[in-house]
Formats: structure tokens, C-alpha cells, sequence
């Protein structure tokens, strides 16, 4: 099965696809595309240094040790973590340390079986497409000529200097002191449970907020690379754990973070889940009315409107990108912007690097919690009564055959319904997928997965029977195609 690596990385099935003998040709032809002129290089970056970082995956250290034994007998010097790290951590220690890449090895929030390599650039931020297709050109370039990959014993390796172990938290605490104002958090301190889904977030909140008198308790926070038998996704279905801690008294909120700590969610005092739709705007309406900061937003096609409402009203600049958060972060890079997100739960904010980041959003939530000293169900209820009613669903439709994302789109577009649960369809977008706006502001979104037949449907309606039509139209699309 050839090797993909696509803007995510590359991800792929434990003893299946992803074998030590893979991740070394992987291995191998990042450090070929590192090296070559085809890499962004400035005098700033010390294009011999490499971050290796891995999460809590089955065998995660392993390869994150093979990975940097093939870039030493590549001639690179590798900073490797000494243990397991959030994925924003090593990020923010390229950038920090000035290094001309990084390697992640996590699948992320993926099922148990995965595991993955995310490539980092020297920004801080996920590596460029264009880097990301110079990786992919080496791996068939290499198989093609039959080179194998360079290869260094790792005690070697170490004793030459090409290997240093390192730990990533000390630099990244003292960053996120310029973000969070844990001085406010200490004149309120807050009782409430963090969920770590047995990822590489674990233990880093409670860390980051020792001194602050808030009474912490921490959930799912030992090695597991099973993840429990669930997926370690910080969305509604797998967070049956949470919301027993929380009903049970052990604290008034949670927060949670995904396998690799760079997706937030949070549930409320009644074990409410919290998506990240919300957190995003109640943020952006913190940042600017609580800490008057400015700045532009930035969310993806699939990302509530309320966001639009806030920016409308702040007289702040919005912009739409397709799903994924490297979009994001091209904007982040290029432009002054005060928070960028997405509905999976990557979200960052002005000061940060271009990247979703866990703890960070969920130390602003304690924090915002700690400034307006209300629950943060009432947070809630107030932005749903300023800028709501906003309800959201997604669905995911298998398809009898495969659809080219083209066709689908042009199709779409062209039997575009006049309107969809009584209100007029007043907008189409075609910025990634096809989106139906409506004259209340709810919105459908229809996008084909580029990879298998599934038709991806997102929703927000101003009511939940809104919501069921949208879904309900989107439905009849996926039986239809035939």
C-alpha cells in the first residue's frame, strides 16, 4: 500500500501499514526534503536542528526514538522529548528553539489501532502543503531508486550529540504566562475536572495552574495506550467519563483534550457538553470586551456564525477557509489575527502560534470562568440569548459509489434548493464543499470526502426543527446519488 502523506501528516494502521520499516522511509524522506533547496530557510533557523515529539500511543516513544535515529545519520541534530507531549508543546519548541522542523509522531484523535507523524515547519505551525507534497515526491523517489534509508545506533547517536533529550513544558509554561492571566485565575480560584482522555495533555493544566488555589481534579490522566477502548476525541459520545465526574461533585466544569492535546471541549455544571463552536465565541466576546484586544477572526466553512454575529459587532474583519487548520494558520501567519478555529476543537489565539492548542484554550476557559465569576452554563445561556439560538449537528453519510468532489459540488450547486425548513436559501458558497445559507442565518454544508464514499453534512439552525430539516435535506442528497 503506497504511503501517503498528505497536509496531515500520515497516518495509518499500527503493524499494518505503519511499521518501523515504513516510518524509516518516511523518516528518510523528510529529511531529504529538509535538506534540500526546496525548503523554506531563513537565516533565523538553524537548518541542522530537528524537534522529535511523540503522544501516548502504543509504541509512540519507540518510533519517536527510529525517527531520530534516521535524521542523525542524516546529519541532523535532534531534540528529542524525554517523555510524552502535547503536540502544541513541540510545536512551540521549534519555534522557540529556532529549529528548521519537527516530527510529532500521534494519530491524534484517530482510533487506538492508528498511529501517525505530523510534520511541523519552523513557524510553529503545521508544515506548508508544498513541504508536505516535497516529503511525498522523496518517498516514491527513494522506493523508485530503491534507497533505502540512512540509519545511526541510537546510543551512538547520543554519545556524538546528534541525539539530546529534552522536555518541552518549561519554555511552553513560560509562553503561556504571556497568554493566560493566572493572577486573575488566583483571585478566583476554580474547583473543576480536566479530562485528559489518556493523551500527552495529561497532567499539563494541572501543572500549569499549581499555586492558583484551584482544586483540580484530573480524569483519565494515566498511561494508556488503548485509550479505553475509545476514540480520544473530545466530543459528546466519549465523554461519558467526564460527565459522571462532574454529575458526581468532583468539580463545577470540566475541560478536555484529544489524544495529542491540540483540540479543546468542555461540559458544564449539569454535564452539558460544551462544543467548540461555543467556547470559540465566548472567547472572542472575552478577548475583546474583558481584555480589549483586537484583531481579525478566522474560522472554517463548518464553523458557527456566531462568530460572524460578534465580528459584525466589534467591527472586526471574518474569514472563511476551507476545513482544516493549516487554512487557519495561513491566515494567522500572514495577517493580525485575534482567534482562529474550528468545529473539531483546534483553536489558538493572537500571541500563539498557528496551531491548535488544548491546554491554552482550556486554561482561557478557567480563566474567563474566574473573571465573570458565573457557571459556565450561564456563559453559555447568555452568548446563546446575545448571539444565538445557534444548534449544531453533523452527520456523516455513507454513499452507495465514490463522488468526485467537483461533481458533487457542481451538482449541488446547480439544483440548489429555493428553500430549505420555509426560509429562502439567500447564499451559496462553494469554498469547500457547498453551503446553503439561509435567510435566518442557519446554514447547510455538504462536503465529499476526498478518501471514501461519505458525504460529510454539518448544520446550524436558529431552532433545533431547523437543525432536524437541514439534516433531513442533506439525507435526501446522499440517497439520490446513485
Amino acid at each position: 500500500m503506497p504511503i501517503h502523506f498528505g497536509t496531515d501528516g500520515w497516518r495509518a494502521v499500527i503493524s499494518d501499514t505503519f511499521t518501523y520499516g515504513n516510518l524509516r522511509m518516511v523518516s528518510q524522506a523528510i529529511a531529504d526534503a529538509v535538506a534540500s533547496e526546496h525548503w523554506n530557510k531563513s537565516a533565523a533557523v538553524d537548518a541542522s536542528k530537528i524537534i522529535v515529539g511523540y503522544d501516548t500511543r502504543f509504541l509512540s516513544d519507540r518510533y519517536a526514538g527510529e525517527v531520530a535515529r534516521v535524521l542523525a545519520a542524516n546529519g541532523f541534530n535532534v531534540l528529542l522529548a524525554q517523555s510524552d507531549s502535547p503536540t502544541p508543546s513541540i510545536s512551540y519548541a521549534v519555534k522557540h528553539r529556532n529549529a528548521i522542523a519537527g516530527v510529532m509522531i500521534t494519530a491524534s484523535h484517530n482510533a487506538p489501532r492508528y498511529n501517525g507523524v505530523k510534520l511541523k515547519g519552523a513557524f510553529g505551525g503545521s508544515a506548508l502543503p508544498e513541504q508536505c507534497r516535497r516529503v511525498e515526491v522523496y518517498i516514491n523517489d527513494n522506493e523508485q531508486q530503491a534507497r533505502g534509508p540512512n540509519l545511526m545506533d541510537f546510543k551512538k547517536a547520543r554519545e556524538a550529540g546528534l541525539i539530546q533529550k529534552f522536555n518541552p513544558l518549561p519554555d511552553y509554561f513560560d509562553h503561556l504566562r504571556t497568554l493566560i492571566r493566572a493572577d486573575a485565575i488566583a483571585e478566583n480560584p476554580q474547583r473543576f475536572v480536566v479530562d485528559s482522555m489518556y493523551g500527552s495533555g495529561r497532567g499539563v493544566i494541572k501543572a500549569f495552574l499549581q499555586g492558583t488555589g484551584c482544586e483540580i481534579h484530573e480524569i483519565r490522566g494515566e498511561m494508556n495506550p488503548g485509550f479505553g477502548g475509545v476514540h480520544p476525541e473530545p466530543i459528546a459520545k466519549y465523554l461519558g467519563a467526564l460527565s459522571s465526574a462532574v454529575s458526581s461533585g468532583l468539580g463545577d466544569f470540566g475541560v478536555v483534550t484529544d489524544g495529542d492535546a491540540d483540540r479543546i471541549g468542555a461540559m458544564d455544571e449539569r454535564g452539558n457538553f460544551v462544543d467548540p463552536h461555543k467556547i470559540m465565541a465566548l472567547a472572542l466576546k472575552y478577548l475583546v470586551e474583558k481584555r480589549g484586544m483586537s484583531g481579525a477572526v478566522v474560522r472554517t466553512v463548518s464553523t458557527t456564525r456566531m462568530l460572524d454575529r460578534l465580528a459584525q459587532r466589534y467591527g472586526i474583519k471574518i474569514y472563511e477557509t476551507p476545513v482544516g487548520f493549516n487554512h487557519i494558520a495561513d491566515i494567522m501567519l500572514s495577517e493580525d489575527v485575534l482567534i482562529g478555529g474550528e468545529e473539531s476543537g483546534g483553536i489558538s489565539f493572537k500571541g500563539h502560534i498557528p496551531e491548535g492548542d488544548g491546554p491554552v484554550m482550556g486554561l482561557l476557559v478557567v480563566e474567563m470562568l474566574a473573571a465573570y465569576g458565573k457557571s459556565l452554563g450561564e456563559l453559555v445561556n447568555d452568548l446563546l440569548a446575545d448571539v444565538g439560538p445557534a444548534f449544531y449537528e453533523r452527520a456523516d453519510l455513507r454513499l452507495n459509489r465514490p463522488v468526485a468532489k467537483a461533481e458533487m459540488t457542481e451538482h449541488l450547486t446547480k439544483n440548489a434548493p429555493a428553500e430549505i425548513g420555509g426560509f429562502k436559501v439567500a447564499e451559496i458558497s462553494q469554498r469547500d464543499g457547498v453551503k446553503y445559507i439561509l435567510a435566518d442565518d442557519s446554514w447547510l454544508l455538504i462536503r465529499p470526502s476526498g478518501t471514501e464514499p461519505v458525504l460529510r453534512v454539518y448544520a446550524e439552525g436558529r431552532t433545533q426543527e431547523m437543525v432536524v430539516a437541514l439534516l433531513g435535506y442533506g439525507k435526501s442528497v446522499a440517497e439520490n446519488v446513485t
